[in-house]
């Protein structure tokens, strides 16, 4: 018999983009839910991936990954940022953003620790809290641009709050937060002890002008902050599951005891490859404007339809309001439109809290000009 076990995540359910890839598998519907592109990453990192394969760096890497690499993730953040980190004790390769996210919460997170998290927000943050014993608060980030409730935020902070979790490019709605926002949070978080884990992965995706905001650019952040990114995003290398995490040297130090034994090291190959790619920094400076073409280009073969948008201010991913053309919940509306029409998307009320539904659903643009132009055809015509 098969001992019983309590589970951690009761609750737990497929996520939902599980649920819809298998919707557009079973349907061949265009994929437009899922992020990640279907087109190819630049020939060139596949030459040094392969090259790094025939040298013969198919062993373990170091523990907290390559020290070339880390030197260039290190370069680059000062470069950009003017932010500074030691690349021996502060910056750590992962297994993807996702495993950084996860680890950092698992190093610090206790019993009865409260995490708040703006939903809507991507599903990897909840359940790790909840895996940790730790409490999610949860708080709606406000009306169509999905801004801070401060007033809401300051009182949701209390003596049990251990981290607060945000995400800028935000990851599903497309928007960014802005200088003011990151010097606010500073100010109120200045009297406190709490940790913050910041999610940019999609970093180098800001639109129309717009700079990156990170974290590390605030003192006052930095000092308190896991920051996670990803090289999957940045390359359009999803399946090599690359990524690093930064943060001061006392909260690394509790990051590396669990990440040695949570993967011990990453992929050795890709670290030599996206190192010797990271030579040229236009190689990740033109992506705002590669996937701005790309948003434009969707965008525009959406005139006509009855769709309603905010062209997104970053990531790859655009919301399009559906209330001209159906009533139904967002759940059943991406279902129907994947089954019946064959584009599938993600319904967004499965991140906000308590479900709340704007008739949105959130479609990938890291796509070729083809399968845009084929998906945005269809829903012209909805």
């Amino acid at each position: 018999m098969i001992p019983p076990i309590a589970s951690k995540l009761p609750q737990w359910e497929p996520s939902i983009f599980d649920t819809m890839n298998q919707v557009a598998r079973q349907t061949g519907a265009i994929n437009l839910a899922q992020g990640y592109p279907d087109f190819g990453t630049d020939p060139e990192l596949v030459r040094l991936m392969q090259e790094a394969l025939q040298e013969g760096h198919n062993q373990y890497a170091p523990m907290a990954g390559l020290f070339s690499l880390r030197e260039a993730i290190a370069a680059k953040t000062r470069d950009l940022y003017g932010a500074h980190y030691d690349p021996e004790t502060e910056i750590t390769l992962t297994n993807g953003a996702t495993q950084a996210i996860f680890t950092a919460i698992a190093a610090t997170i206790r019993e009865g620790d409260e995490v708040i998290v703006f939903k809507p927000a991507y599903d990897c943050y909840e359940p790790a809290v909840k895996a940790h014993g730790g409490v999610p608060v949860l708080l709606q980030l406000q009306g169509p641009q999905f801004r801070i409730d401060w007033e809401g935020l300051q009182e949701a902070i209390g003596p049990r709050t251990r981290m607060l979790i945000l995400n800028s490019p935000h990851n599903p709605s497309g928007t960014v937060l802005g200088e003011a926002d990151l010097k606010r949070l500073e100010e109120l978080l200045a009297p406190t002890e709490i940790l913050v884990l910041s999610d940019e992965a999609y970093e180098h995706l800001v639109f129309d002008g717009q700079e990156h905001q990170s974290f590390c650019k605030f003192p006052g952040l930095k000092d308190r902050s896991f920051i996670c990114a990803s090289f999957g995003k940045t390359f359009h290398v999803t399946g090599w599951k690359l990524g690093y995490c930064m943060a001061p040297e006392p909260l690394m130090r509790e990051f590396r005891k669990l990440h040695e034994y949570i993967v011990f090291s990453v992929n050795h190959p890709a670290q030599r490859a996206v190192y010797r790619y990271m030579e040229d920094p236009q190689r990740y400076l033109n992506l705002g404007a590669f996937f701005q073409e790309k948003r434009d280009a969707f965008l525009q073969a959406l005139e006509g339809s009855r769709f309603r948008f905010r062209p997104a201010a970053g990531t790859y991913f655009q919301l399009l309001e559906y209330s001209g053309i159906s009533d139904e919940p967002d759940t059943v509306f991406a279902r129907r439109l994947a089954r019946e029409h064959g584009v599938a998307a993600i319904p967004i009320s499965v991140f906000n809290l308590n479900r709340e539904d704007h008739r949105q659903l959130r479609f990938c643009f890291a796509k070729s000009g083809e399968t845009l132009e084929k998906a945005a055809a269809i829903l012209r015509n909805l």
